[in-house]
Protein backbone atom coordinates (compact mmCIF):
# COMPACT_ATOMS: atom_id res chain seq x y z
CA UNK A 1 0.00 0.00 0.00
CA UNK A 2 2.81 2.35 0.99
CA UNK A 3 4.58 1.46 -2.24
CA UNK A 4 1.51 2.43 -4.26
CA UNK A 5 1.22 5.76 -2.45
CA UNK A 6 4.91 6.50 -3.05
CA UNK A 7 4.47 5.60 -6.71
CA UNK A 8 1.50 7.93 -7.05
CA UNK A 9 3.37 10.76 -5.28
CA UNK A 10 6.34 10.22 -7.58
CA UNK A 11 4.10 10.43 -10.64
CA UNK A 12 2.55 13.67 -9.35
CA UNK A 13 6.00 15.19 -8.72
CA UNK A 14 7.18 14.08 -12.16
CA UNK A 15 4.11 15.62 -13.75
CA UNK A 16 4.69 18.93 -11.95
CA UNK A 17 8.33 18.99 -13.08
CA UNK A 18 7.25 18.73 -16.71
CA UNK A 19 5.51 22.12 -16.45
CA UNK A 20 8.91 23.75 -15.96
CA UNK A 21 10.53 21.96 -18.88
CA UNK A 22 12.15 24.46 -21.32
CA UNK A 23 10.27 23.02 -24.30
CA UNK A 24 6.94 23.38 -22.48
CA UNK A 25 7.73 27.02 -21.66
CA UNK A 26 8.80 27.54 -25.28
CA UNK A 27 5.39 26.37 -26.51
CA UNK A 28 3.69 28.74 -24.06
CA UNK A 29 5.49 31.73 -25.63
CA UNK A 30 5.03 30.48 -29.20
CA UNK A 31 1.34 29.94 -28.45
CA UNK A 32 1.16 33.52 -27.20
CA UNK A 33 2.74 34.72 -30.45
CA UNK A 34 0.22 32.69 -32.48
CA UNK A 35 -2.74 34.07 -30.50
CA UNK A 36 -2.00 37.76 -31.14
CA UNK A 37 -2.88 38.17 -34.87
CA UNK A 38 -6.25 36.41 -35.14
CA UNK A 39 -8.38 38.93 -33.21
CA UNK A 40 -6.61 41.85 -34.90
CA UNK A 41 -8.32 40.59 -38.07
CA UNK A 42 -11.63 39.62 -36.51
CA UNK A 43 -13.28 41.22 -33.48
CA UNK A 44 -10.81 44.00 -32.62
CA UNK A 45 -10.68 45.16 -36.24
CA UNK A 46 -14.49 44.99 -36.36
CA UNK A 47 -14.74 47.45 -33.46
CA UNK A 48 -12.20 49.79 -35.09
CA UNK A 49 -13.98 49.76 -38.45
CA UNK A 50 -17.40 50.20 -36.86
CA UNK A 51 -16.19 53.21 -34.85
CA UNK A 52 -14.71 54.63 -38.06
CA UNK A 53 -18.18 54.58 -39.62
CA UNK A 54 -17.68 51.58 -41.91
CA UNK A 55 -20.95 49.80 -42.73
CA UNK A 56 -21.83 46.59 -40.91
CA UNK A 57 -21.79 44.54 -44.14
CA UNK A 58 -18.33 45.85 -45.08
CA UNK A 59 -17.04 45.09 -41.56
CA UNK A 60 -18.06 41.44 -41.73
CA UNK A 61 -16.59 41.09 -45.22
CA UNK A 62 -13.20 41.71 -43.56
CA UNK A 63 -13.49 38.26 -41.94
CA UNK A 64 -12.45 36.92 -45.35
CA UNK A 65 -9.00 38.39 -44.68
CA UNK A 66 -8.46 35.39 -42.41
CA UNK A 67 -9.14 32.89 -45.19
CA UNK A 68 -5.38 32.29 -45.18
CA UNK A 69 -6.02 30.05 -42.17
CA UNK A 70 -8.42 28.01 -44.29
CA UNK A 71 -6.04 27.64 -47.24
CA UNK A 72 -2.79 27.11 -45.36
CA UNK A 73 -2.62 23.51 -46.60
CA UNK A 74 -1.93 24.93 -50.08
CA UNK A 75 1.44 26.44 -49.11
CA UNK A 76 2.19 24.19 -46.11
CA UNK A 77 4.36 21.93 -48.34
CA UNK A 78 6.36 24.98 -49.47
CA UNK A 79 7.05 25.91 -45.84
CA UNK A 80 7.93 22.30 -45.12
CA UNK A 81 10.16 21.73 -48.15
CA UNK A 82 11.71 24.99 -49.29
CA UNK A 83 14.89 26.36 -47.62
CA UNK A 84 15.21 30.14 -47.24
CA UNK A 85 18.38 31.81 -48.55
CA UNK A 86 20.85 32.59 -45.74
CA UNK A 87 18.26 32.21 -42.92
CA UNK A 88 17.94 28.42 -43.19
CA UNK A 89 21.71 28.02 -43.11
CA UNK A 90 22.02 30.21 -40.00
CA UNK A 91 18.89 29.31 -38.04
CA UNK A 92 17.67 25.98 -39.42
CA UNK A 93 14.60 25.01 -41.39
CA UNK A 94 11.89 25.64 -38.77
CA UNK A 95 13.33 28.70 -37.03
CA UNK A 96 14.07 30.48 -40.33
CA UNK A 97 10.47 30.19 -41.53
CA UNK A 98 9.20 31.09 -38.07
CA UNK A 99 11.28 34.27 -38.00
CA UNK A 100 10.15 35.20 -41.52
CA UNK A 101 6.48 34.70 -40.62
CA UNK A 102 6.78 36.71 -37.40
CA UNK A 103 8.55 39.54 -39.23
CA UNK A 104 5.75 39.60 -41.82
CA UNK A 105 3.13 39.68 -39.03
CA UNK A 106 4.79 42.70 -37.42
CA UNK A 107 4.97 44.49 -40.79
CA UNK A 108 1.30 43.73 -41.54
CA UNK A 109 0.09 45.01 -38.15
CA UNK A 110 2.20 48.18 -38.53
CA UNK A 111 0.78 48.63 -42.07
CA UNK A 112 -2.76 48.43 -40.70
CA UNK A 113 -1.84 50.97 -38.03
CA UNK A 114 -0.69 53.38 -40.75
CA UNK A 115 -4.13 53.46 -42.43
CA UNK A 116 -7.22 55.40 -41.34
CA UNK A 117 -10.24 53.39 -42.59
CA UNK A 118 -12.45 56.46 -42.14
CA UNK A 119 -10.49 58.36 -44.77
CA UNK A 120 -11.97 57.07 -48.03
CA UNK A 121 -12.78 53.90 -49.96
CA UNK A 122 -9.19 53.54 -51.17
CA UNK A 123 -7.99 53.48 -47.54
CA UNK A 124 -10.44 50.68 -46.82
CA UNK A 125 -9.09 48.69 -49.77
CA UNK A 126 -5.50 49.14 -48.59
CA UNK A 127 -6.56 48.15 -45.07
CA UNK A 128 -8.05 44.96 -46.52
CA UNK A 129 -4.73 44.20 -48.28
CA UNK A 130 -2.84 44.64 -45.00
CA UNK A 131 -5.34 42.40 -43.22
CA UNK A 132 -4.89 39.71 -45.89
CA UNK A 133 -1.10 39.87 -45.40
CA UNK A 134 -1.62 39.50 -41.66
CA UNK A 135 -3.86 36.47 -42.14
CA UNK A 136 -1.42 34.84 -44.57
CA UNK A 137 1.61 35.49 -42.33
CA UNK A 138 -0.19 34.30 -39.20
CA UNK A 139 -1.32 31.09 -40.88
CA UNK A 140 2.28 30.49 -41.99
CA UNK A 141 3.44 30.92 -38.40
CA UNK A 142 0.86 28.33 -37.30
CA UNK A 143 2.16 25.83 -39.87
CA UNK A 144 5.72 26.18 -38.59
CA UNK A 145 4.77 26.05 -34.90
CA UNK A 146 2.77 22.84 -35.47
CA UNK A 147 5.77 21.26 -37.19
CA UNK A 148 8.17 22.50 -34.50
CA UNK A 149 5.98 21.11 -31.71
CA UNK A 150 5.92 17.65 -33.29
CA UNK A 151 9.67 17.57 -34.01
CA UNK A 152 11.06 19.13 -30.83
CA UNK A 153 10.10 16.36 -28.42
CA UNK A 154 9.10 12.75 -28.04
CA UNK A 155 5.51 11.52 -28.30
CA UNK A 156 5.09 11.28 -24.51
CA UNK A 157 5.38 15.08 -24.15
CA UNK A 158 3.13 16.05 -27.05
CA UNK A 159 -0.03 16.39 -24.93
CA UNK A 160 1.74 18.70 -22.48
CA UNK A 161 3.23 20.77 -25.30
CA UNK A 162 -0.16 21.07 -26.97
CA UNK A 163 -1.92 22.10 -23.74
CA UNK A 164 0.62 24.85 -22.96
CA UNK A 165 0.49 26.03 -26.58
CA UNK A 166 -3.29 26.41 -26.31
CA UNK A 167 -2.96 28.22 -22.96
CA UNK A 168 -0.43 30.63 -24.51
CA UNK A 169 -2.69 31.08 -27.53
CA UNK A 170 -5.61 32.05 -25.31
CA UNK A 171 -3.47 34.53 -23.36
CA UNK A 172 -2.40 36.06 -26.67
CA UNK A 173 -6.04 36.36 -27.70
CA UNK A 174 -6.87 38.11 -24.41
CA UNK A 175 -4.06 40.63 -25.02
CA UNK A 176 -5.09 41.25 -28.64
CA UNK A 177 -8.81 41.22 -27.79
CA UNK A 178 -9.56 42.68 -24.37
CA UNK A 179 -6.13 44.31 -24.06
CA UNK A 180 -6.38 46.21 -27.33
CA UNK A 181 -9.97 47.34 -26.61
CA UNK A 182 -9.00 48.58 -23.15
CA UNK A 183 -5.95 50.35 -24.58
CA UNK A 184 -7.90 51.99 -27.41
CA UNK A 185 -10.52 53.17 -24.94
CA UNK A 186 -7.83 54.50 -22.57
CA UNK A 187 -6.24 56.41 -25.46
CA UNK A 188 -9.52 58.22 -26.06
CA UNK A 189 -11.54 56.61 -28.86
CA UNK A 190 -15.25 55.91 -28.35
CA UNK A 191 -18.27 54.97 -30.45
CA UNK A 192 -19.41 58.58 -30.49
CA UNK A 193 -15.97 60.22 -30.71
CA UNK A 194 -13.71 58.29 -33.09
CA UNK A 195 -9.94 58.78 -32.77
CA UNK A 196 -7.67 57.31 -35.44
CA UNK A 197 -4.53 58.07 -33.41
CA UNK A 198 -5.81 55.94 -30.53
CA UNK A 199 -6.29 52.94 -32.81
CA UNK A 200 -2.97 53.60 -34.55
CA UNK A 201 -1.07 53.48 -31.25
CA UNK A 202 -3.03 50.40 -30.17
CA UNK A 203 -2.06 48.43 -33.27
CA UNK A 204 1.56 49.59 -33.05
CA UNK A 205 1.62 48.27 -29.46
CA UNK A 206 0.29 44.93 -30.71
CA UNK A 207 3.08 44.86 -33.30
CA UNK A 208 5.55 45.42 -30.46
CA UNK A 209 4.01 42.60 -28.42
CA UNK A 210 4.89 40.22 -31.28
CA UNK A 211 8.54 40.66 -30.31
CA UNK A 212 7.86 38.04 -27.63
CA UNK A 213 7.61 35.48 -30.42
CA UNK A 214 10.67 36.82 -32.24
CA UNK A 215 12.83 36.64 -29.10
CA UNK A 216 11.57 33.11 -28.42
CA UNK A 217 12.50 32.04 -31.94
CA UNK A 218 16.00 33.47 -31.57
CA UNK A 219 16.55 31.82 -28.17
CA UNK A 220 15.32 28.28 -28.87
CA UNK A 221 17.22 25.49 -30.59
CA UNK A 222 16.31 24.05 -33.98
CA UNK A 223 14.57 20.69 -33.46
CA UNK A 224 16.78 17.71 -34.27
CA UNK A 225 14.27 16.36 -36.79
CA UNK A 226 14.05 19.69 -38.57
CA UNK A 227 17.61 20.86 -38.87
CA UNK A 228 19.12 17.56 -39.91
CA UNK A 229 16.59 16.72 -42.60
CA UNK A 230 18.08 16.59 -46.10
CA UNK A 231 16.22 18.37 -48.88
CA UNK A 232 15.25 15.90 -51.58
CA UNK A 233 14.96 18.40 -54.42
CA UNK A 234 17.24 20.84 -56.18
CA UNK A 235 17.05 24.64 -55.88
CA UNK A 236 15.60 24.76 -59.39
CA UNK A 237 12.79 22.35 -58.44
CA UNK A 238 11.95 24.36 -55.32
CA UNK A 239 11.88 27.55 -57.36
CA UNK A 240 9.60 26.09 -60.03
CA UNK A 241 7.30 24.70 -57.34
CA UNK A 242 7.09 28.20 -55.85
CA UNK A 243 6.36 29.68 -59.29
CA UNK A 244 3.44 27.27 -59.72
CA UNK A 245 2.05 28.34 -56.34
CA UNK A 246 2.40 32.05 -57.13
CA UNK A 247 0.77 31.65 -60.56
CA UNK A 248 -2.16 29.72 -59.08
CA UNK A 249 -2.64 32.33 -56.33
CA UNK A 250 -2.44 35.14 -58.91
CA UNK A 251 -5.07 33.39 -61.03
CA UNK A 252 -7.35 33.08 -58.02
CA UNK A 253 -6.85 36.70 -56.88
CA UNK A 254 -7.13 38.14 -60.38
CA UNK A 255 -10.29 36.20 -61.23
CA UNK A 256 -11.90 37.03 -57.90
CA UNK A 257 -11.00 40.73 -58.13
CA UNK A 258 -11.91 41.37 -61.76
CA UNK A 259 -15.20 39.45 -61.54
CA UNK A 260 -16.36 41.78 -58.77
CA UNK A 261 -17.80 44.36 -61.17
CA UNK A 262 -19.75 41.70 -63.07
CA UNK A 263 -21.14 40.22 -59.85
CA UNK A 264 -22.20 43.69 -58.64
CA UNK A 265 -24.14 44.25 -61.87
CA UNK A 266 -25.79 40.84 -61.60
CA UNK A 267 -26.79 41.57 -58.00
CA UNK A 268 -28.56 44.78 -58.98
CA UNK A 269 -30.40 43.07 -61.87
CA UNK A 270 -31.43 40.03 -59.82
CA UNK A 271 -32.44 42.22 -56.86
CA UNK A 272 -35.22 43.72 -58.98
CA UNK A 273 -36.57 40.26 -59.79
CA UNK A 274 -36.14 38.48 -56.45
CA UNK A 275 -36.78 41.31 -53.99
CA UNK A 276 -37.58 39.04 -51.03
CA UNK A 277 -34.50 36.86 -51.56
CA UNK A 278 -31.83 39.53 -51.93
CA UNK A 279 -29.66 38.20 -49.08
CA UNK A 280 -29.73 34.64 -50.43
CA UNK A 281 -29.11 35.60 -54.05
CA UNK A 282 -26.19 37.84 -53.05
CA UNK A 283 -24.64 34.96 -51.12
CA UNK A 284 -25.08 32.49 -54.02
CA UNK A 285 -23.57 34.90 -56.53
CA UNK A 286 -20.54 35.51 -54.30
CA UNK A 287 -20.18 31.77 -53.74
CA UNK A 288 -20.17 31.21 -57.52
CA UNK A 289 -17.58 33.96 -57.83
CA UNK A 290 -15.39 32.18 -55.28
CA UNK A 291 -15.82 28.77 -56.98
CA UNK A 292 -15.00 30.34 -60.35
CA UNK A 293 -11.78 31.82 -58.91
CA UNK A 294 -10.74 28.48 -57.38
CA UNK A 295 -11.42 26.74 -60.71
CA UNK A 296 -9.23 29.29 -62.51
CA UNK A 297 -6.40 28.63 -60.04
CA UNK A 298 -6.69 24.85 -60.53
CA UNK A 299 -6.67 25.22 -64.32
CA UNK A 300 -3.53 27.37 -64.20
CA UNK A 301 -1.82 24.86 -61.86
CA UNK A 302 -2.72 21.98 -64.20
CA UNK A 303 -1.44 23.83 -67.27
CA UNK A 304 1.85 24.59 -65.52
CA UNK A 305 2.21 20.93 -64.58
CA UNK A 306 1.40 19.78 -68.12
CA UNK A 307 4.04 22.16 -69.48
CA UNK A 308 6.68 20.25 -67.56
CA UNK A 309 7.70 23.29 -65.54
CA UNK A 310 7.10 21.46 -62.26
CA UNK A 311 8.20 17.95 -61.33
CA UNK A 312 4.95 15.93 -61.50
CA UNK A 313 6.23 13.35 -59.02
CA UNK A 314 7.07 16.12 -56.55
CA UNK A 315 3.58 17.53 -56.98
CA UNK A 316 1.90 14.15 -56.44
CA UNK A 317 3.96 13.38 -53.34
CA UNK A 318 3.17 16.79 -51.93
CA UNK A 319 -0.57 17.07 -52.54
CA UNK A 320 -2.07 13.89 -53.99
CA UNK A 321 -0.59 11.21 -51.70
CA UNK A 322 -2.02 12.59 -48.41
CA UNK A 323 -5.48 13.00 -49.94
CA UNK A 324 -5.58 9.59 -51.62
CA UNK A 325 -4.41 7.96 -48.38
CA UNK A 326 -7.42 9.41 -46.54
CA UNK A 327 -9.92 8.20 -49.15
CA UNK A 328 -8.32 4.74 -49.32
CA UNK A 329 -8.47 4.31 -45.53
CA UNK A 330 -12.13 5.31 -45.15
CA UNK A 331 -13.62 4.61 -48.57
CA UNK A 332 -15.15 7.18 -50.91
CA UNK A 333 -18.64 7.67 -49.42
CA UNK A 334 -17.52 7.54 -45.79
CA UNK A 335 -14.67 9.96 -46.51
CA UNK A 336 -17.07 12.49 -48.07
CA UNK A 337 -19.41 12.33 -45.06
CA UNK A 338 -16.45 12.77 -42.69
CA UNK A 339 -15.25 15.81 -44.65
CA UNK A 340 -18.76 17.29 -44.52
CA UNK A 341 -18.67 16.99 -40.74
CA UNK A 342 -15.19 18.54 -40.63
CA UNK A 343 -16.35 21.42 -42.84
CA UNK A 344 -19.59 22.22 -41.03
CA UNK A 345 -19.08 21.24 -37.38
CA UNK A 346 -18.15 24.79 -36.30
CA UNK A 347 -20.51 26.56 -38.72
CA UNK A 348 -23.00 27.70 -36.09
CA UNK A 349 -20.57 29.37 -33.68
CA UNK A 350 -18.17 30.86 -36.27
CA UNK A 351 -20.95 32.54 -38.28
CA UNK A 352 -22.32 34.07 -35.08
CA UNK A 353 -18.85 35.01 -33.88
CA UNK A 354 -18.09 37.14 -36.95
CA UNK A 355 -20.89 39.57 -36.16
CA UNK A 356 -20.83 39.28 -32.35
CA UNK A 357 -18.74 42.39 -31.59
CA UNK A 358 -20.82 44.51 -33.96
CA UNK A 359 -23.92 43.17 -32.16
CA UNK A 360 -22.54 44.16 -28.73
CA UNK A 361 -21.78 47.68 -29.98
CA UNK A 362 -25.19 48.03 -31.61
CA UNK A 363 -26.79 46.92 -28.34
CA UNK A 364 -25.03 49.80 -26.57
CA UNK A 365 -22.36 47.95 -24.57
CA UNK A 366 -19.14 49.91 -24.03
CA UNK A 367 -15.74 48.66 -25.21
CA UNK A 368 -14.71 48.15 -21.58
CA UNK A 369 -17.68 45.85 -21.02
CA UNK A 370 -17.03 44.04 -24.30
CA UNK A 371 -13.35 43.64 -23.44
CA UNK A 372 -13.95 42.57 -19.84
CA UNK A 373 -16.85 40.16 -20.32
CA UNK A 374 -16.75 38.84 -23.88
CA UNK A 375 -12.95 38.63 -24.13
CA UNK A 376 -11.32 38.12 -20.72
CA UNK A 377 -14.19 36.35 -18.94
CA UNK A 378 -15.30 34.63 -22.14
CA UNK A 379 -11.88 33.21 -22.93
CA UNK A 380 -11.56 32.07 -19.31
CA UNK A 381 -14.82 30.14 -19.71
CA UNK A 382 -13.49 28.66 -22.96
CA UNK A 383 -10.46 27.31 -21.06
CA UNK A 384 -12.77 25.80 -18.43
CA UNK A 385 -14.86 24.28 -21.22
CA UNK A 386 -11.72 22.87 -22.84
CA UNK A 387 -10.61 21.26 -19.57
CA UNK A 388 -14.10 19.85 -19.00
CA UNK A 389 -14.32 18.67 -22.62
CA UNK A 390 -11.03 16.81 -22.26
CA UNK A 391 -12.20 14.95 -19.16
CA UNK A 392 -15.57 14.12 -20.70
CA UNK A 393 -13.95 12.92 -23.93
CA UNK A 394 -11.68 10.54 -22.02
CA UNK A 395 -14.62 9.29 -19.95
CA UNK A 396 -17.36 8.97 -22.59
CA UNK A 397 -15.54 8.90 -25.94
CA UNK A 398 -15.05 11.38 -28.77
CA UNK A 399 -18.37 10.98 -30.56
CA UNK A 400 -20.54 11.34 -27.46
CA UNK A 401 -18.89 14.67 -26.65
CA UNK A 402 -18.88 15.72 -30.31
CA UNK A 403 -22.65 15.26 -30.23
CA UNK A 404 -22.94 17.12 -26.91
CA UNK A 405 -20.72 19.96 -28.17
CA UNK A 406 -22.73 20.37 -31.39
CA UNK A 407 -25.99 20.40 -29.42
CA UNK A 408 -24.75 22.95 -26.87
CA UNK A 409 -23.25 25.21 -29.57
CA UNK A 410 -26.60 25.30 -31.35
CA UNK A 411 -28.76 25.78 -28.26
CA UNK A 412 -26.60 28.53 -26.73
CA UNK A 413 -27.03 30.59 -29.91
CA UNK A 414 -30.71 30.86 -28.99
CA UNK A 415 -29.67 32.70 -25.82
CA UNK A 416 -28.47 35.58 -28.00
CA UNK A 417 -32.10 36.07 -29.10
CA UNK A 418 -33.02 36.88 -25.49
CA UNK A 419 -29.99 39.15 -25.19
CA UNK A 420 -31.07 41.02 -28.33
CA UNK A 421 -34.38 41.85 -26.68
CA UNK A 422 -32.99 42.61 -23.22
CA UNK A 423 -31.15 45.89 -23.78
CA UNK A 424 -27.79 46.61 -22.14
CA UNK A 425 -28.17 44.03 -19.36
CA UNK A 426 -24.62 43.23 -18.23
CA UNK A 427 -25.76 40.29 -16.07
CA UNK A 428 -27.60 38.73 -18.99
CA UNK A 429 -24.56 39.32 -21.23
CA UNK A 430 -22.33 37.55 -18.68
CA UNK A 431 -24.65 34.54 -18.50
CA UNK A 432 -24.90 34.23 -22.28
CA UNK A 433 -21.13 34.58 -22.74
CA UNK A 434 -20.47 31.99 -20.02
CA UNK A 435 -22.79 29.43 -21.62
CA UNK A 436 -21.59 30.14 -25.17
CA UNK A 437 -17.87 29.92 -24.39
CA UNK A 438 -18.22 26.92 -22.10
CA UNK A 439 -19.99 24.99 -24.86
CA UNK A 440 -17.41 26.18 -27.42
CA UNK A 441 -14.59 24.87 -25.23
CA UNK A 442 -16.22 21.46 -24.90
CA UNK A 443 -16.98 21.22 -28.62
CA UNK A 444 -13.52 22.39 -29.73
CA UNK A 445 -11.65 19.95 -27.48
CA UNK A 446 -13.66 16.97 -28.72
CA UNK A 447 -13.34 18.16 -32.32
CA UNK A 448 -9.54 18.49 -32.13
CA UNK A 449 -9.38 14.97 -30.72
CA UNK A 450 -11.54 13.82 -33.63
CA UNK A 451 -9.33 15.54 -36.23
CA UNK A 452 -6.23 14.03 -34.68
CA UNK A 453 -7.75 10.56 -34.98
CA UNK A 454 -8.29 11.10 -38.72
CA UNK A 455 -4.64 11.73 -39.57
CA UNK A 456 -2.15 9.15 -40.77
CA UNK A 457 1.21 9.59 -39.04
CA UNK A 458 2.91 9.34 -42.45
CA UNK A 459 1.13 12.52 -43.57
CA UNK A 460 0.43 14.25 -40.26
CA UNK A 461 1.44 17.82 -41.20
CA UNK A 462 -0.34 18.05 -44.56
CA UNK A 463 -3.45 16.06 -43.58
CA UNK A 464 -3.96 18.03 -40.36
CA UNK A 465 -3.47 21.28 -42.29
CA UNK A 466 -6.13 20.14 -44.76
CA UNK A 467 -8.59 19.19 -42.01
CA UNK A 468 -8.04 22.39 -40.02
CA UNK A 469 -8.41 24.42 -43.23
CA UNK A 470 -11.67 22.74 -44.21
CA UNK A 471 -12.86 23.18 -40.62
CA UNK A 472 -12.98 26.98 -40.98
CA UNK A 473 -13.34 27.50 -44.74
CA UNK A 474 -17.13 27.24 -45.18
CA UNK A 475 -18.00 28.91 -41.84
CA UNK A 476 -15.79 31.90 -42.70
CA UNK A 477 -17.18 32.19 -46.22
CA UNK A 478 -20.74 32.22 -44.89
CA UNK A 479 -19.68 34.40 -41.95
CA UNK A 480 -18.61 37.09 -44.41
CA UNK A 481 -22.32 37.58 -45.17
CA UNK A 482 -23.45 37.67 -41.54
CA UNK A 483 -23.63 41.47 -41.60
CA UNK A 484 -25.79 41.36 -44.74
CA UNK A 485 -28.05 38.72 -43.17
CA UNK A 486 -28.48 40.85 -40.03
CA UNK A 487 -29.35 43.88 -42.17
CA UNK A 488 -32.00 41.87 -44.02
CA UNK A 489 -33.48 39.72 -41.22
CA UNK A 490 -32.54 41.49 -37.97
CA UNK A 491 -30.53 40.12 -35.07
CA UNK A 492 -33.16 37.84 -33.51
CA UNK A 493 -33.93 35.97 -36.76
CA UNK A 494 -30.21 35.79 -37.53
CA UNK A 495 -29.48 34.11 -34.18
CA UNK A 496 -32.34 31.68 -34.75
CA UNK A 497 -30.87 30.84 -38.16
CA UNK A 498 -27.43 30.13 -36.66
CA UNK A 499 -29.06 27.76 -34.16
CA UNK A 500 -30.92 25.94 -36.94
CA UNK A 501 -27.62 25.54 -38.83
CA UNK A 502 -26.52 23.23 -36.00
CA UNK A 503 -29.25 20.64 -36.68
CA UNK A 504 -27.64 19.07 -39.79
CA UNK A 505 -24.36 18.90 -37.83
CA UNK A 506 -26.02 16.70 -35.19
CA UNK A 507 -27.13 14.32 -37.94
CA UNK A 508 -23.62 14.26 -39.45
CA UNK A 509 -22.04 13.44 -36.07
CA UNK A 510 -24.46 10.52 -35.65
CA UNK A 511 -23.78 9.22 -39.18
CA UNK A 512 -19.98 9.51 -38.85
CA UNK A 513 -20.14 7.80 -35.45
CA UNK A 514 -21.87 4.84 -37.08
CA UNK A 515 -19.22 4.77 -39.82
CA UNK A 516 -16.42 4.58 -37.26
CA UNK A 517 -18.26 1.94 -35.25
CA UNK A 518 -18.73 -0.14 -38.40
CA UNK A 519 -15.01 0.15 -39.27
CA UNK A 520 -14.06 -1.00 -35.76
CA UNK A 521 -16.37 -4.04 -36.02
CA UNK A 522 -14.83 -4.98 -39.35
Amino acid sequence: MLSDENGNNSQWKQGLKVWGHPKVITMLFLGFSAGIPILLIFSTLSVWLREAGVSRAAVTFFSWAALGYSFKFVWAPIVDLMPLPYLTRRLGRRRSWLLLAQGAIICAIAWMAAIDPAGNLNNLTVMAMAAVLLGFSSATQDIVIDAYRIECSETAMQAMLASTYIAGYRIGMIVAGAGSLFLASFLGTTSSLYSYNAWKLTYLCMAGVMLVGVLTTLCIDEPAGGGSKRHEYSVSQYFRFLVLFLLAVSAFAGTFFYSGHLVTELKSEIAEIFVQWNGLTDFLLELLRFVFAVTAALIVAKLVEMSGTVDSLMLRRTYIAPISDFFVRYGGKAAVVILLLVGFYRLSDIVLGVVSNVFYLDMGFSKNVIGGITKTFGLGMTLVGGFLGGMLTVRYGVFSILLLGAFLSSVTNLLFMFLAGGGTDVTMLSMVIAADNLSAGIATTAFIAFLSSLTNISFTAVQYAIFSSIMTLFPKLIGGYSGTMVSVYGYERFFLLTAVLGVPVLILVWVVGRVFKKNLNE
